[in-house]
């Protein structure tokens, strides 16, 4: 990675001790970034931070949900303490939604529960991260989307909180810019814990048989690359190669990589509002139907 703005800098990764974070880390810590790894579970943590640190790189650890401000503060504090700075900030935190999960079974817990994982664990990070970086007029966040947000892979929850996740990420793009302040969104496809075993294979061939899917988007999300084919693109949003890059939403799936068209309308009608009455519901179902 020489040449693309990364040696030398400091990173803070939410959700990064298994799966497509796991892989950032790795990518990130190979590129000479010093790293502030975090996950939930306190083994998987310091076996993480004891890899890089074995392979020659520099992690320290923080356990705990990003979907608590707190732990996101502590990341950025001991990125700041332990290794003086503080440049890269990346949520690829996340929970998978229950199993079977529509928007008629899940519990309104556990819709919010899906909102912490995803929406606030982006706010918290790109709120606090982004606070830094303002102040030092440098920095880039890269947070995670899904193509689930587009409602083709079911379930309720997660989507809306993905989706959020987005539209969070294009209004912060405008609110940084001028601070210097990068932020960009990627949509990754890749095989994790959310995205492998029975229930999760079942959930797919379930979108096939009812024509949510196509063939090819089942057999693509059946069986999926590694994430290792994700980590790039995430690395390359982190460096300085991307400077010019903000606000924009990527998807990356195996060798597959591609770029959101920012929401237009399509014109299905237009009259001018001054001279003319509102759209009868007549001619509203002969333009819509």
């Amino acid at each position: 990675m020489a040449g693309f703005g990364l040696a030398g800098r400091v990173a803070m990764i939410a959700g990064s001790t298994r799966g497509i974070g796991l892989a950032v880390a790795y990518a990130l810590a190979g590129s000479g970034v010093s790293l502030v790894v975090n996950g939930r579970d306190e083994d998987a943590v310091a076996a993480t931070v004891d890899e890089i640190v074995g392979g020659g790189g520099r992690a320290v650890g923080v356990c705990g949900s990003a979907g608590d401000r707190g732990v996101v503060e502590k990341m950025a504090a001991d990125a700041l303490s332990e290794f003086g700075a503080l440049d890269i900030a990346i949520n690829c935190a996340g929970i998978a939604e229950p199993p079977g999960s529509t928007v008629l079974t899940i519990t309104e817990d556990e819709f919010r529960e899906q909102l912490d994982a995803h929406l606030m664990s982006a706010f918290h990070l790109t709120q606090v991260a982004g606070g830094v970086f303002a102040e030092q007029h440098s920095g880039a966040i890269v947070l995670t989307g899904s193509a689930a947000a587009l409602g083709t892979f079911g379930g309720s929850g997660y989507p809306a909180a993905k989706a959020g996740v987005t539209a969070l990420a294009s209004a912060a793009a405008g609110d940084l810019a001028p601070l210097g302040v990068r932020i960009n969104v990627v949509m990754p496809g890749a095989k994790s814990r959310l995205s492998s075993g029975p229930e999760y294979v079942r959930h797919i061939e379930s979108l096939h048989a009812r024509g949510i899917l196509d063939d090819l988007t089942r057999d693509a999300a059946i069986d999926p690359a590694p994430p290792e084919y994700v980590a790039p693109l995430y690395t390359f949003l982190a460096g300085d190669a991307a400077a010019d890059i903000t606000g924009q939403t990527f998807t990356a799936a195996g060798g597959f990589i591609g770029r959101y068209d920012p929401h237009q309308p399509t014109l299905i009608a237009y009259r001018e509002h001054t001279s003319t009455a509102p759209y009868t519901m007549t001619e509203l179902a002969d333009l819509l139907r």
